[in-house]
């Protein structure tokens, strides 16, 4: 690029300050003969000195020697015709080739361009750059270090690898990240089971309507997942397109010691294998469709089978289903926003994974988060939910009734709910706090329990306080869901959710979440939720919110015993919120609110310090208090042993 001539000071033979015009600049190498004189001036000799003074030894009149560049003399020579080329050479120099780090697969880029001097050589893949192969230490690439220069093969995952979105298949921003996922669960729990007295029994002459609590399951999926989309690698950009595609297979079994459990038909026995061809769990497509500012903030829509969290802990909506989502960012990334219209799937039953079925219900999403609230580093949300559950007659797969609940009325009805959430996540300071408060509205149009039509108004609110010291963090939180006062009035007041999924009081470790508690028909609480809603199946059944709702209150210790072992204590203490609707429900009277406590400890290990192998292990206790002897006792002793489980669950990742 030329600039314009400047015009610079130069001193002329008597001392006197000149003026002369510089010839410009241009790009390309430049000639010692093409040397400009105001860059010479700078190392100009005394103003007393000819050129005829200067030595070319290098040597000024002192005999000091000097570099030769201040021997040059004042005035510049005249300027040859042509500047002086190099020799010119007869072959070309190519550099020895060298391979790029990790597993690469073959280059999707064909080079218009050709080597044509020893000054340049075409590198059309940026991605695919050469580094000599270079043992830094001399211990050959252990796989337990993270060492520099590894090897790469197409089975390393923690390399750079083609498999993995590392180099693009295609041109210079279209990737391809292939995962595989091994997930092996193994529970033992005991719950309170049912006997089916007044049927076949297991035993002769059994009266008790709760029988050997013990129950084992195992559960094995396997994920494939691919994903190709369009971009240029960078955490702050969007994607412009992406394309995924999640196949799972599932095997799951069930051993229990009483009969009618693993189906109504005693003939079925004690237990049940259940083994599934190819679901497909996941598959969308995602196109970016406009940039909202400088700053990479965008606007995207994603239509398929998508996961979806609706709020920081999974209190109304965490599911994976199908649905259109449009969402994006504003403000440099502080602010997102979600719009999501699902058209449920029916899920089965005993893997919990989606089918192809029509669920007939429609769900109805909008959320908008602000990061840095009020106070640097918590982020709030508002957000809307909308369920609309259609009237539908269902038996999942081992022969239950699941809609409408087995209880009350049998009748189809529907479930319109609407609600209006406010959230936050985030840290205040040195204490870190999460909060969640809900309400909800709307119609259910035959209420199983109340056995009319009910309006719905009911609420929920959720808080956690942590303070983190060093390696230990301490919590201490509060959960609560409204019950419902009167079964038989035109209001349902007991709280419920969409398909919830909750991270909190202990989550997946807790006996009182992680536990499906059956009671005549239907489920006291739901494994993977917290809301009392005696609903026959979370996945399959209805919201029903004629329910006695929740207390709890919470104390957690999570202790990180080394950077890869982390330890996750819980204790809580259960109340149900009203027990007019288990009065009703049981036909029995005087239900005291107590539940009891739910004791809990469990294991995180990551031995590689990622995702790519996670081990979970966890113990559980429920301590019962009067409020559950009264709705499990056993009429032989009147009352209930406390009740243990644990579980362990090892997930692979490629």
């Amino acid at each position: 690029m030329e600039v314009l001539a400047q015009q610079v000071p130069a001193k002329s033979a008597e001392g006197r300050e000149t003026e002369r015009e510089t010839p410009p600049f241009r790009s390309g190498p430049v000639f010692a003969n093409e040397l400009p004189p105001f860059v010479l001036t700078q190392f100009s000799v005394p103003a007393d000195s000819t050129a005829e003074d200067s030595d070319p030894s290098g040597e000024d009149s002192s005999g000091e020697l000097k570099p030769e560049i201040l021997n040059r003399p004042i005035e510049s020579s005249p300027r040859d015709a042509a500047p002086r080329p190099l020799a010119e050479v007869s072959e070309l120099l190519i550099p020895e080739p060298s391979a790029p780090r990790g597993f690469t697969g073959p280059s999707g880029i064909l080079s218009p361009d050709i080597q044509e001097d020893s000054h340049f050589v075409p590198v059309p893949d940026r991605w695919r750059l050469g580094y000599p192969r270079t043992d830094r230490y001399g211990v050959s690439y252990p796989w337990t270090v993270d060492y520099i220069g590894v090897p790469g093969h197409w089975w390393d995952p923690y390399n750079q690898n083609v498999l993995k979105g590392d180099y693009p298949i295609v041109g210079q921003h279209t990737f391809m990240n292939l995962t595989a996922t091994s997930q092996s669960i193994f529970d033992y729990r005991q719950v309170p089971t049912p006997t089916t007295p007044f049927e076949s029994t297991r035993f002769a002459n059994q009266q008790e309507f709760f029988g050997n609590p013990n129950q084992q399951t195992l559960l094995q999926n396997f994920f494939l997942r691919f994903d190709l989309f369009h971009g240029n690698q960078s955490a702050f950009k969007p994607l412009d397109w992406q394309i995924r595609i999640a196949p799972a297979f599932n095997i799951n079994q069930l051993q229990l010691n009483e009969l009618s459990i693993v189906n109504p038909d005693t003939f079925h026995g004690r237990s049940r294998i259940r083994n599934h061809q190819i679901l497909l769990q996941e598959y969308f497509v995602e196109a970016k469709l406009a940039d909202l500012s400088p700053d990479y903030d965008f606007i995207s829509a994603r239509a398929g089978n998508q996961l979806f969290n609706s709020d920081f802990r999974g209190f109304i909506f965490f599911d994976t289903n199908r649905a259109v989502r449009l969402f994006g960012t504003r403000k440099s990334n502080r602010h997102q926003f979600n719009i999501l219209f699902f058209d449920m799937v029916e899920k089965d039953t005993n893997s919990g994974l989606n089918t192809f079925d029509d669920r007939h219900q429609n769900v109805f999403m909008a959320n908008y988060y602000i990061q840095d609230f009020i106070f640097p580093g918590y982020t709030f949300q508002t957000s809307f939910h909308w369920n609309n559950d259609q009237p539908t007659t269902k038996f999942d797969r081992n022969n239950n009734l699941v809609r409408p609940d087995p209880t009350g009325v049998f009748q189809p009805h529907r479930v319109e709910a609407y609600y209006l959430g406010l959230a936050g996540d985030g840290h205040m300071g040195r204490v870190n706090v999460s909060n969640a408060f809900y309400w909800v509205t709307g119609k259910d149009t035959m209420n199983p329990i109340g056995g009319r039509s009910i309006d719905i108004n009911a609420f929920m609110g959720a808080l956690e306080l942590s303070y983190d010291r060093d390696w230990a963090r301490f919590r201490a939180s509060m959960f609560y869901a409204s019950g419902d006062s009167d079964p038989n009035d035109t209001t349902g007041t007991g709280f419920d959710t969409i398909l919830d999924n909750p991270v909190f009081a202990g989550g997946e470790f807790s006996y009182w979440q992680r536990q499906a508690i059956q009671l005549f028909g239907v489920r006291l609480v739901n494994d993977r939720s917290l809301v009392p809603n005696l609903r026959s199946s979370k996945i399959q059944g209805q919201s029903n919110f004629t329910n006695p709702g929740l207390l709890l209150f919470n104390l957690g210790f999570d202790a990180d015993i080394t950077p890869k072992l982390r330890m996750i204590c819980n204790a809580n203490y259960l109340m149900f919120d009203n027990t007019a609707v288990l009065e009703t429900f049981t036909f029995q009277g005087g239900i005291d609110r107590k539940i009891g406590v739910d004791l809990s400890t469990g294991f995180e290990w990551r031995p590689f310090h990622n995702d790519n192998m996670i081990a979970l292990f966890g113990v559980s206790t429920l301590i019962p208090d009067q409020g559950f002897k009264d709705l499990y006792r056993q009429f032989r002793t009147g009352d209930v042993d406390q009740l243990w489980a644990a579980f362990s669950e090892v997930v692979f990742t490629f």
